[in-house]
């Protein structure tokens, strides 16, 4: 299978307000709009608001992004209203995290890669 393109779906409860919250909040970039739907770019994949759910989030979904400076972005979300769900820190496995929800209670974890960490070696 040759993957071209990815897109995580997400069928929130209430559209507008998730739709602010990833566009306003987490400030993503819009990717495209269309009647009742957005798409924002999430580095290498799309994640797209569209549609309505019934159940709210689950607990087995979890959105994990690397941000360049976790420090740095939870103080600008806190600046726009957004608490953590849980403050960052080392992991065992050596990244730092913080966690984050959206308007339905998906977990969102933010992850920087400390420098020496082996995800930033060049194995070349």
């Amino acid at each position: 299978m040759e993957v071209l393109k990815s897109r995580l779906i997400v069928r929130p409860r209430d559209v507008d307000a998730t739709t602010a919250f990833y566009r306003d909040t987490l400030g993503l970039a819009v990717e495209r709009e269309f009647p009742g739907g957005t798409v924002f770019f999430l580095g290498h994949g799309s994640l797209e608001v569209s549609g309505r759910g019934e159940t709210g989030s689950s607990p087995d979904l979890v959105l994990w992004l690397q941000v360049r400076d976790l420090a740095g972005t939870l103080a600008g979300l806190k600046e726009r209203g957004l608490e953590p769900v849980r403050d960052a820190r080392r992991e065992p496995w050596g990244l730092d995290e913080a966690w984050i929800a959206d308007p339905d209670g998906t977990r969102i974890v933010l992850v920087e890669v400390p420098a020496g960490h082996p995800i930033r070696k060049d194995t070349r």
